[in-house]
C-alpha cells in the first residue's frame, strides 16, 4: 500500500485557489485482480500510472481529487480522502462617497436590502452598507457605474448583458473541481439526485475560477434570466429528491407546476375570504390541478411533504381606530422597526420579521398579525388563515450535512441568535425569537423550525 499527500493548484488559474489536500490509499491485493484497469481511462488529468514490474497502480501529484478513478474501480481498491482549506473570507464592500453618483443602482441590486441612500453631516447623499445585513455577494460592485464600490479579494467581473455562469450538466464529468476552487461555498451546489454541480446566480461573483479549471469546458455564460431558470430547475429537483425516494426524478420535473397550482389556489381562496381566521379544504382543487401535469400518476400523498416544507406567509397591520400610540410595542420589538408617527398611531416598518412580540404586548390588541398556509392532513390539503396572538416557540435545528457554513443565516438573524463556531452554525436558543428568517433565507434548506 502507498500513501501520498499532495497540495493541488493549477497553472490555468490566475487567482488564489482554495487548497485541497488529497490522501490516497490503494489496496494492491485487490488491484491485482483487475485486468481491464478502467481507473486509468477515467482519470481526466492522467494522474494514474502502472508501475513495473508488477503493474501496480500509483497516483501521482497531478491528482485533483475528483474521485472518478475510485468510482470506476470495480474492486473498491482505491480510497481517497480530501481536506479543503477554508474559503476566502470576503470583507464587507466599501463605498467611496466622493465617487458615488447617488444613482441608487446598488440599492436596487442588493438582495438583502443592506444598502440605503443616506445623507450625514456635510456629505452629499450617498450609499451606505449595513455590515450586519450584507452577505458579501458582490452585486453592488458589479452594477456600480462609477466604480465607487470596492469588493474584497474576488473582484467580480462586469459581464455585458447581465450574464450568468451556468454548468452544462450534459458535458460535466462530475469531477467537482469547480466546487473546490469556488471562493464562495454557497455559489455552487451539488445535486442530491444526479450528483452533479449547479450554480446559484444570486451568490456567484463571476470570478471565473470555475471556468478556468473546468476539465470538460462545461461552464459557460448564459443570459441571466436563463441562469436563474437552470438554477430553479436543479433546486426544485434537489428539494423533491430529498423528500421522496420513489419516483423523485419524475415528480421533480413537475414540481414547478405544482408550485404554480398551489399559488393559484391560494389567490382564489384568499379572494373569497375576508375573515381573520378560516380553514378550507382545497383537496379537490389540488386534484383538478394535478390532472394538468404530464405525470398523471402524481397524487395528493406525493406532494404532502412538499406542502409541509413550504413557508407560511404572514401579514401584519395596526388598527388605527384602536391604537392610542402608547408605545408599548416599540420597546418589545427585537428589530426596532416600530415608530410613532404622531398624531398617527404606531407604524410598523419593512424590517418586521413577524415574530409576534408586539401583538402580545399591545394592551388594546390593536396589532393584527395573520398567517396563511397550506397544511396536509390525513390525505387532504387544507388552506388556512389564522391569527397569531404572540411569539412562536419551539426549536431551530440545523442539518450539519446540508449546511455549507456560508454564514448567510448568521448575518440575517435579527437578534444575533446564530453564530459560526467549530465549523458549524450554533443556535442560541435563549435569544432566538423563532421568526423563521434563517429558514427562509437558507439556500440549502439546512435550517428547520420545529414549533411546540
Amino acid at each position: 500500500m502507498g500513501l501520498n499527500k499532495i497540495s493541488v493548484t493549477t497553472k490555468k488559474s490566475y487567482r488564489p485557489l482554495r487548497e485541497i489536500e488529497v490522501e490516497n490509499e490503494i489496496d494492491d491485493i485487490k488491484c491485482k485482480e483487475c485486468v481491464d484497469r478502467p481507473c486509468l481511462e477515467s482519470c481526466p488529468v492522467d494522474a494514474l500510472h502502472e508501475i513495473k514490474p508488477d503493474n501496480q497502480i500509483e497516483i501521482d501529484e497531478k491528482c485533483i481529487g475528483c474521485v472518478l478513478c475510485r468510482e470506476a474501480c470495480p474492486y473498491d481498491a482505491i480510497k481517497l480522502k480530501k481536506t479543503l482549506s477554508e474559503p476566502i473570507s470576503e470583507p464587507v464592500p466599501t463605498i467611496n462617497p466622493k465617487l458615488c453618483l447617488n444613482c441608487g443602482a446598488c440599492v436596487g441590486a442588493c438582495k438583502t436590502s443592506a444598502i440605503q441612500l443616506v445623507s450625514s453631516g456635510g456629505e452629499e447623499v450617498h450609499s451606505e452598507i449595513d455590515e450586519n445585513i450584507c452577505v458579501k455577494c458582490g452585486y453592488c460592485a458589479r452594477v456600480c457605474p462609477a466604480e465607487a464600490i470596492k469588493y474584497g479579494k474576488i473582484l467580480p467581473r462586469s459581464v455585458v448583458g447581465g450574464k450568468s455562469a451556468v454548468i452544462n450538466q450534459s458535458k460535466c464529468i462530475g469531477c467537482m473541481t469547480c466546487t473546490r476552487v469556488c471562493p464562495s461555498q454557497v455559489a455552487i451546489n451539488v445535486g442530491k439526485m444526479n450528483k452533479l454541480p449547479y450554480i446559484n446566480p444570486s451568490y456567484c461573483a463571476r470570478c471565473e475560477e470555475c471556468m478556468n479549471v473546468c476539465l470538460s469546458n462545461a461552464i459557460k455564460y448564459l443570459r441571466r434570466g436563463r441562469g436563474y431558470e437552470v438554477y430553479r430547475k436543479n433546486k426544485i429537483m434537489d428539494i423533491v429528491s430529498q423528500i421522496l425516494e420513489k419516483d423523485s426524478e419524475t415528480l421533480a420535473r413537475e414540481a414547478a407546476k405544482i408550485n404554480y397550482i398551489l399559488k393559484k389556489i391560494a389567490r382564489e381562496v384568499i379572494y373569497s375570504h375576508h375573515e381573520d381566521e378560516f380553514q378550507e379544504d382545497v383537496t379537490e382543487q389540488v386534484k383538478e390541478g394535478l390532472k394538468t401535469l404530464v405525470n398523471a400518476e402524481v397524487e395528493i400523498k406525493d406532494i404532502s411533504e412538499i406542502i409541509e416544507a413550504t413557508n407560511s406567509q404572514r401579514k401584519i397591520m395596526v388598527r388605527e381606530d384602536d391604537c392610542i400610540g402608547c408605545g408599548s410595542c416599540i420597546s418589545q420589538c427585537p428589530v426596532e422597526c416600530i415608530e410613532l408617527e404622531m398624531p398617527s398611531p404606531a407604524h410598523i416598518g419593512e424590517k418586521c420579521v413577524y415574530c409576534g412580540q408586539c401583538v402580545e404586548t399591545c394592551p388594546l390588541k390593536a396589532i393584527n398579525l395573520k398567517e396563511e398556509l397550506f397544511q396536509a392532513k390525513t390525505g387532504k390539503i387544507v388552506f388556512m388563515r389564522r391569527k397569531v396572538t404572540g411569539p412562536s416557540s419551539g426549536e431551530v435545528f440545523i442539518n450539519p450535512l446540508a449546511c455549507q457554513r456560508c454564514g448567510v443565516c448568521v448575518n440575517k438573524c435579527p437578534v444575533d441568535a446564530l453564530r459560526q463556531g467549530d465549523d458549524q452554525v450554533i443556535v442560541d436558543h435563549d435569544n432566538c425569537i423563532f421568526c423563521g428568517e434563517c429558514q427562509a433565507i437558507c439556500p440549502t434548506r439546512a435550517v428547520a423550525l420545529h414549533e411546540n
